[in-house]
């Protein structure tokens, strides 16, 4: 008894220390925090008081926030009362009212990019290619982009006047909108590829995109389908809980699919699926990026650990950090990174290390010496802190320098606007092929237009120049570095016809694209997709889809680090 009286007793001063050590660190952050809290007061009250000219206090006040926040990761962010719609069209909800059209400003001109169908502006016959010139009879000349967003959306069933200049029209369109609400589908695509093979494009995880996951499987399932494609590129995540829901139509209840933990035992939970799977057995291919990202990630890698399907394509994002957001005064809020995720090896695939930058304040890789090798339920090695690397590895596609600048100056765009105008119809979206005639057209189309731009033989012949100036080699060369040079440019003049059979795929799909919109284009490039052209040839090899999902030969180890490896990291 009395030895247990000791030991309590030391248990209760053990407590008590720990206590009183909790208790003077919470005081004495609280002490810094309320310190440096006055001080930025005091600091702004004498600025705003003393210094010369004057001061926006909201933008000042906001770039504090900013620059407070900048030294975390870029998912950690304000958003003040005024950025509360974009949040939620990019987070949450892509639900608004509007006509369903995306709008670009291009050399100071309001164009529509792209009409969504079976929505007002579609509906009215406003088109991709139209340039809005007034709305409401206000003229939109020197109009920023964000009001004429602000002008073109509103409350359902009221009325907008849009007058457009259409390429083809001597004289200006007025046509008659009333808006409606906007629900863009986080399920772009869904339908069989030649029949025999289910194809799922889902474009993010916002709200209710499980549902529309799950009532698209149900639709394809009754035509019996050899096996299925879930496309995931280019998507930059959204709900976790989507997610789940998601690889929850796959895998049995109860297994676990993530894992978040974070600094308190709130933040930390391990996901689980719920329900019986509604496809449990289907031959399954996951489509993945190097934009592929958060909840993508998930997705991917969670079937990849449970070696429930394969993954093609390309190394994803790498983000395994967790957001959840917090109302703040005034209609504002944070969204905070609570957590970081694990997929069912255990893994992180985190890729970038923002709590140790460099001595320049510059964010790295996480370190190849900190990266593990994890197994996958049937004992396959993959690795952490890269992103989601595929089982089988498609090399992407590179466009060639004259279609990059073709397409960056609108070219591509423009002519498919004018093949609209003159062409009433196409027959099908699948197979719409330009005749060579019709491409001579475009050649012809281009005949007056600037598309110059620097090859990379064009660099390395003005490199080898520069060098043979500072070497005083130039003059002993100079006629044949002028035959060169002339060969060179010869060659550029033919481009157009030397990469004819790329340009025209891109042409076909942007004209496709003012027929059968978003829909079209994805059926026409089915006929060239390289991911797909993947996925098919191994759903169509029952072996080689067995072999990967075991792990045999050379499908043991998937993604080792090497030496030099980079992350991927997408455009901004």
């Amino acid at each position: 008894m009395l030895d247990l009286r000791k030991h309590a007793k030391k248990i209760i001063l053990t407590a008590c220390t720990g206590l009183v050590i909790l208790s003077f660190a919470f005081s004495d952050d609280y002490f810094q925090a309320s310190k440096n809290l006055e001080i930025f007061t005091s600091l702004y009250k004498e600025v705003n008081v003393n210094y010369v000219d004057e001061i926006n206090t909201s933008e000042m006040i906001q770039t504090g926030i900013e620059a407070m926040l900048e030294s975390m990761d870029p998912y950690t962010e304000f958003v003040p009362e005024s950025d509360m719609e974009d949040y939620r069209m990019k987070y949450v909800s892509t639900q608004y009212g509007g006509i369903g059209t995306s709008v670009q400003l291009h050399d100071g001109k309001f164009l529509i990019a792209e009409t969504f169908e079976g929505f007002p502006a579609q509906k009215s016959d406003l088109r991709a290619g139209d340039v809005i010139t007034a709305i409401n009879s206000l003229f939109l000349k020197g109009k920023t982009y964000e009001s004429v967003s602000t002008m073109l959306k509103g409350p359902k069933g009221t009325a907008l006047k849009i007058t457009v200049d259409r390429p083809g029209l001597n004289t200006p369109l007025t046509v008659d909108v009333i808006r409606d609400e906007i629900t863009q589908p986080n399920v772009s695509y869904s339908g069989l590829i030649d029949d025999h093979i289910g194809y799922i494009k889902l474009d993010k995880f916002l709200e209710n995109s499980g549902n529309e996951v799950s009532e698209a499987l149900t639709s394809i399932l009754k035509s019996k389908p050899s096996g299925l494609i879930l496309d995931l590129r280019s998507n930059g995540g959204g709900i976790l809980q989507e997610a789940v829901k998601i690889v929850n139509l796959f895998v049995a209840a109860n297994t676990t699919v993530v894992t978040q933990k974070g600094k308190t035992k709130e933040k930390s939970y391990t996901y689980k699926t719920y329900n019986p799977p509604i496809a449990p057995n289907i031959p399954l291919i996951v489509l993945v990026n190097s934009r592929s990202a958060s909840a993508s990630e998930i997705v991917a890698g969670a079937l990849q650990d449970l070696d429930r399907a394969v993954i093609i394509g390309q190394r994803s994002y790498g983000k395994g950090l967790v957001q959840q957001s917090f109302n703040l005064p005034y209609n504002s809020l944070i969204k905070v990174t609570v957590a970081k995720y694990y997929t069912p090896s255990g893994r992180c695939i985190q890729s970038l290390d923002y709590t140790h930058r460099s001595a320049q304040g510059e964010v790295v890789k996480v370190a190849d010496s900190l990266i593990s090798e994890y197994h996958t339920k049937a004992g396959r090695l993959v690795y952490d802190g890269s992103g989601i690397y595929p089982d089988q590895f498609v090399t992407p596609q590179r466009y060639s320098p004259i279609a990059i600048t073709l397409l960056s100056k609108f070219y591509i765009f423009d002519y498919a606007t004018l093949y609209r105008s003159t062409h009433k119809q196409l027959t099908s979206a699948k197979d719409f092929r330009l005749t060579d005639t019709e491409y001579t057209d475009f050649v012809k189309y281009m005949s007056d237009k600037d598309y110059n731009y620097f090859t990379k033989t064009e660099k390395l012949v003005n490199e080898l120049q520069e060098e043979a100036e500072k070497e005083k080699k130039l003059t002993e060369i100079r006629t044949e570095f002028d035959a060169l040079k002339k060969k060179v440019y010869t060659s550029k003049q033919n481009d157009l016809n030397q990469f004819k059979e790329e340009i025209k795929l891109i042409l076909e799909n942007e004209i496709v694209s003012r027929y059968y919109f978003q829909k079209g284009r994805m059926e026409q490039a089915f006929n060239t997709d390289l991911e797909i052209k993947s996925a098919q040839a191994i759903l169509s090899d029952k072996a080689v889809l067995a072999s990967i999902l075991k792990g045999n030969g050379k499908y043991k180890s998937i993604g080792k680090p090497v030496l030099g490896f980079t992350a991927n990291v997408p455009e901004q």
